[in-house]
């Protein structure tokens, strides 16, 4: 592991692939060096690789965020961090008759324990000045099939606020950003009638690209943006705005 000192560090988990990887692509061209925290090895090893080809400054850390109690360690390992993006998950469906506690605890250790373990290991370090960016979701506003997924967003966005509230006075800036509906492998994988109902509820009659996301992530993580704190920037084109809740 390796960064250039006289860049400021952005952490990024989940970088290696999707919207963490436009993320990634986004602040090592705004100048950060970067760290991609994933436990896909091989597709984060092979993005280092083309990123240095380029120029940027860019490492690669292994993490499990199911292993909580390796995540204070790392954050030990890593360099002080100028940003955090808490930008990992894991999305299911399921209808709300068929889920068990056990998915519930799932989608809550990885969704919002570890983001909050990792958070308070990270904040620790940061200097004044520093940005945490969490991922939510649109679908904390409320969505069909995944009641474990939005009851897990909407955690995030509490725990957005709060960390908002108790990091101000240490000089740490905490918001989240909401995606809607983006163009990642995920939804391409799905159906063709899966996705044309995706799009049927999109107000733009089309998906986010990831670099929508990046872009937002961009801004909240940017030294230069100040006197925003606890926000949720919804990033979904309008579907907030009202119309179908189906998600």
């Amino acid at each position: 592991m390796a960064a250039q000192q006289d860049k400021p560090i952005a952490l990024v988990t989940g970088g290696a692939r999707g919207i963490g990887r436009a993320i990634v692509e986004r602040l090592c061209a705004d100048g950060f060096a970067v760290g991609i925290l994933d436990r896909e090895a091989e597709i984060a090893t092979a993005l280092v690789k083309a990123l240095k080809v380029q120029g940027h400054s860019v490492f690669f850390e292994p993490v499990d965020l199911a292993d909580h109690a390796g995540l204070a360690a790392l954050a030990e390992r890593l360099p002080v961090a100028q940003a955090l993006v808490n930008n990992a998950g894991i999305f299911e469906n399921k209808p709300f008759f068929d889920l068990a506690a056990s998915d519930f605890g799932r989608m809550m250790d990885v969704n919002v324990t570890a983001l909050f373990l990792l958070s308070q290991a990270v904040a620790r370090r940061m200097e004044k000045g520093g940005r945490i960016v969490n991922i939510a979701s649109r679908t904390f506003l409320g969505a069909r099939n995944h009641a474990h997924y939005v009851a897990s967003k909407a955690a995030v966005v509490g725990l957005t606020r709060a960390m908002a509230m108790e990091l101000l006075p240490r000089g740490i800036a905490v918001n989240a950003v909401a995606p809607g509906g983006v163009a990642t492998e995920m939804v391409a994988k799905q159906s063709e009638e899966a996705r044309a109902a995706l799009l049927a509820q999109q107000p733009t009659g089309a998906l986010a690209a990831p670099e929508d996301i990046a872009n937002a992530v961009a801004f909240l993580a940017s030294p230069r943006t100040n006197f925003i704190y606890g926000q949720v920037l919804l990033v979904d084109g309008g579907k907030s705005l009202g119309g179908g809740m189906g998600g």
